[in-house]
């Protein structure tokens, strides 16, 4: 089995996936945990506290070091919500040892090295190093101020948070700068202590894996020192029409308009997930898309309009850059595009060329480590077990149809536009 998955404890997977397609070894650790306002902004943060340093390795010169004597093996960590969860993520990827000069036993230097970083923080006195704290909460700082500098990301998150007022998915990843004040050392650290005892770990190791992986895993002291824990993520979301839709109009220093339409999907058919992929494909995805074409192209209104769909929440978000003077003309075309498709006024060579796009996506993820580990990860969070062969005879199997039960359960949501 190409994707294999084992409980290391209640609460801990590991999952190894055997691959000879690349000279690397990628190894990943995610910590899942909920989204929460009290806690969002202590996640980001010490996603940045913990590359800093370990009780073996202080500083970052010396992890950086030790990565460069690994043959220059690479390092990144970050956060991304996961629907109403936060996910933390580190990554290290070590030279197959097939490909040195001699046997070092790099893949095990590397996992120790990454469970060093996730779960043996550099500490004084039961808290992180008080300068480390300093020096990253000022960094988050400016990525949170920073988040208005690109307006069409800014637009998208302003209208993800009027669509989730009140809710975790509201929440922008990387918190609010109003609570770092109140952020100590001391505090982060007992925080963290919580984190990695009762939060979903999954490991992830890609490559051509030794025979003996699992034990070296079981038995690294780090991961010893953790204890099970009863995790159970949601993944159902009861949503209801809405009565009325939200429309936003916000205005800023802009050159160009940011309009986003947050659309919901409410239907309940089977495989709705894959169904909603091509519906969406074939609205907003690439040239071919309905948006692209009638927007973009015929009535020329718009620099870029496109949607994407998070499957998570099951929403799709319309994107376009518009001439400020244009929002009402680009409203209407993007609303009769979504009437079209609710009465099935879209072709089987639409169909097709969704599908031809998709099928060509789903080729690309086992073609680069990361977004495979992605794609099971996605999965393991799903609580789903589709191989990527039945992911392509999912979406291969959609007929006109189905698209069109579905289209006529999405409505739109929220109306976001910012303007001068």
């Amino acid at each position: 089995m190409k994707n294999k998955k084992t409980q290391i404890k209640e609460g801990i997977q590991f999952h190894q996936i055997e691959t000879n397609k690349f000279k690397t070894n990628l190894f990943a650790i995610f910590i899942t945990l909920p989204l929460t306002r009290e806690n969002v902004t202590k996640d980001a943060l010490l996603t940045a506290i913990l590359r800093r340093g370990t009780k073996n390795l202080a500083t970052q010169e010396e992890i950086s070091k030790t990565l460069e004597e690994m043959y220059g093996a690479g390092f990144d960590c970050g956060i991304e919500k996961s629907g109403d969860y936060h996910t933390i993520k580190f990554y290290l990827e070590v030279i197959n040892e097939e490909f040195l000069p001699e046997k070092e036993n790099l893949s095990q230097k590397g996992l120790a090295l990454l469970f060093d970083i996730a779960f043996n923080p550099y500490t004084e006195k039961e808290a992180f190093q008080e300068q480390y704290v300093v020096q990253e909460k000022e960094n988050l700082k400016q990525i949170i101020e920073g988040k208005i500098d690109n307006k069409a990301n800014y637009a998208l998150e302003r209208c993800i948070e009027e669509m989730y007022q009140g809710k975790p998915y509201g929440l922008y990843k990387y918190g609010y700068r109003e609570d770092l004040e109140t952020i100590t050392a001391k505090d982060l650290y007992a925080y963290y202590l919580e984190v990695i005892q009762k939060s979903k770990i999954d490991i992830f190791a890609s490559g051509q894996l030794e025979a003996n992986l699992e034990e070296i895993v079981k038995e690294n002291p780090n991961i010893q020192k953790l204890q099970p824990r009863n995790v159970n993520l949601s993944i159902e979301e009861n949503k209801e029409e809405q009565i009325q839709v939200k429309e936003i109009i916000e205005n800023m220093e802009v050159t160009q308009g940011k309009l986003v339409i947050g659309l919901d999907v409410l239907a309940k058919q089977k495989n709705v997930t894959y169904i909603t992929m091509l519906y969406n494909t074939i609205l907003g995805v690439g040239s071919n898309a309905k948006l692209f074409q009638n927007v973009r192209e015929k009535a020329s209104l718009a620099y870029t309009c496109s949607s994407n769909y998070s499957k998570r929440k099951q929403i799709i978000m319309i994107r376009a850059g518009i001439e400020i003077e244009n929002y009402e003309k680009a409203l209407q075309i993007i609303k009769q595009q979504l009437e079209d498709m609710k009465k099935g006024e879209f072709t089987q060579e639409d169909i097709q060329n969704a599908k031809n796009l998709i099928f060509s996506t789903i080729a690309n993820i086992e073609e680069e480590q990361d977004t495979e580990i992605s794609y099971y990860f996605g999965q393991e969070l799903a609580k789903s077990n589709v191989t990527i062969e039945e992911y392509r005879k999912k979406i291969e199997e959609i007929t006109k149809e189905q698209i069109v039960e579905l289209a006529k359960k999405i409505e739109i949501n929220t109306i976001y536009f910012l303007r001068d």
